[in-house]
C-alpha cells in the first residue's frame, strides 16, 4: 500500500508543527482528511481512524463551549485511536488544551491559516495524487489544446520530435521518455514526469533541450488528464482504411480504457497536424458530434 508521511504533507502545504515534530515519520495511508463531529458524542462506529484528522473553527468552538471535564472526555476519546496527526485550519490560536493530548500520545498537531474548506480540497487533491496508484511506461506526454495525449511507439520512432514540432504550434509539454501514469479514480489517468526528467525532452542528432528554458513556462505543465492514447508505427501499404468513421478501440491502464488510435508514419506526412485533428475530434465526440453521422445525413438528404 502506497503512503506518504506527515512531514510530506507539512512541506507540500507549508504546515506549521505545533507539536510532536519528532513523530512527522507517521504514515498517511487514505486519501481523504476527515472532519470530527459525531466522535464527540461518542459514535464511533464509521470513525477512519488512519486519515488525517482536521479541526476547523466549528470544531475547536464546540470544543472550547465544554466543561474541562467534557473536553478532555471528547479529545481523550479521538486520540485514543491514534489518527496521524490532526491540523487545526484558520489559525487559530485558543488550542493549548488540544497541544497537550497530542503531545501525551505523540501524535503530530499541525496548523494552517487557510479557511476549512479551501484546505480540505487542496489536502485532498493532494492525497489523492500522492497515494493513487501508478505505473511509469516509454513514451511522450502532451496536452494538445487541452487535451491529454499519450505519445507510444518503438525507440527510434519519432515521438519525442513529433512532441518538439507540437510545442512549436502551440501545445504543452509534459514528459519525455518516461511517462508517469497515475489512476485517480474508475476512469481518471493523470500523465506526468518521474521529476528527474521534469521539463527536459531528448531530440536524436540535438541531444537534450529544457522546454522550458527555450521555449518559456507556458510551453510547460506538469501534468495531464489522458484521454487518447496514439501509437507511432511504420508506415505498411494497405494497412490502412478510408472508412467514414474508423471504429472504436482502447488501451488499458491500471484498469481505465483510454481511446486508442494508430498513425502510420511516412516522409511528407503531417504527424503533428493528424494528432491534433485526433484531439480535436476526440473533443467534438465528446460533445455529441460525428462527421461520419453529419455527411451520411446529407447524403439521405441529398438522396430524397
Amino acid at each position: 500500500m502506497k503512503s506518504v508521511t506527515v512531514e510530506n504533507v507539512v512541506r507540500a502545504l507549508k504546515l506549521e508543527v505545533l507539536s510532536g515534530a519528532d513523530r512527522l515519520d507517521r504514515e498517511i495511508t487514505r486519501p481523504k482528511a476527515h472532519r470530527p463531529g459525531l466522535e464527540f458524542v461518542g459514535y464511533f462506529e464509521y470513525f477512519p481512524m488512519n486519515r488525517v484528522q482536521v479541526l476547523g473553527r466549528k470544531e475547536i468552538t464546540y470544543l472550547l463551549q465544554q466543561s474541562v471535564e467534557e473536553r478532555r472526555l471528547h479529545i481523550g476519546n479521538i486520540v485514543k485511536y491514534h489518527p496521524p496527526c490532526f491540523i487545526v485550519t484558520t489559525g487559530q490560536q485558543e488550542i493549548p488544551f488540544l497541544e497537550m493530548f497530542c503531545d501525551q500520545e505523540g501524535i503530530p498537531l499541525l496548523r494552517t491559516p487557510e479557511k476549512t474548506t479551501e484546505f480540505l480540497t487542496k489536502l485532498d487533491g493532494y492525497l489523492l495524487k500522492a497515494l493513487a496508484p501508478e505505473m511509469s511506461i516509454h513514451g511522450v506526454c502532451i496536452n494538445v489544446s487541452g487535451i491529454g495525449v499519450l505519445l507510444r511507439g518503438r525507440s527510434g520512432i519519432g515521438k519525442s520530435e513529433t512532441a518538439h514540432t507540437l510545442i512549436g504550434r502551440g501545445h504543452r509539454f509534459v514528459a519525455d521518455d518516461v511517462v508517469v501514469l497515475k489512476k485517480l479514480g474508475p476512469s481518471t489517468l493523470l500523465g506526468t514526469h518521474n521529476t528527474i526528467t521534469r521539463e527536459f525532452l531528448a531530440l536524436r542528432s540535438i541531444g537534450l533541450i529544457n522546454v522550458v528554458r527555450q521555449y518559456g513556462r507556458t510551453a510547460f505543465q506538469d501534468e495531464t488528464r489522458i484521454v487518447l492514447d496514439i501509437e507511432l508505427t511504420p508506415w505498411e501499404d494497405k494497412a490502412l482504411n478510408n472508412d467514414l468513421e474508423v471504429a472504436d478501440q482502447f488501451t488499458e491502464y491500471l484498469g481505465v480504457q483510454i481511446p486508442h488510435i494508430e498513425i502510420q508514419l511516412q516522409p511528407g506526412r503531417d504527424t503533428s497536424g493528424l494528432i491534433e485533428a485526433a484531439a480535436n475530434n476526440w473533443y467534438l465526440k465528446q460533445l455529441g458530434y460525428s462527421a461520419a453521422e453529419e455527411f451520411m445525413g446529407r447524403l439521405e438528404e441529398g438522396a430524397e
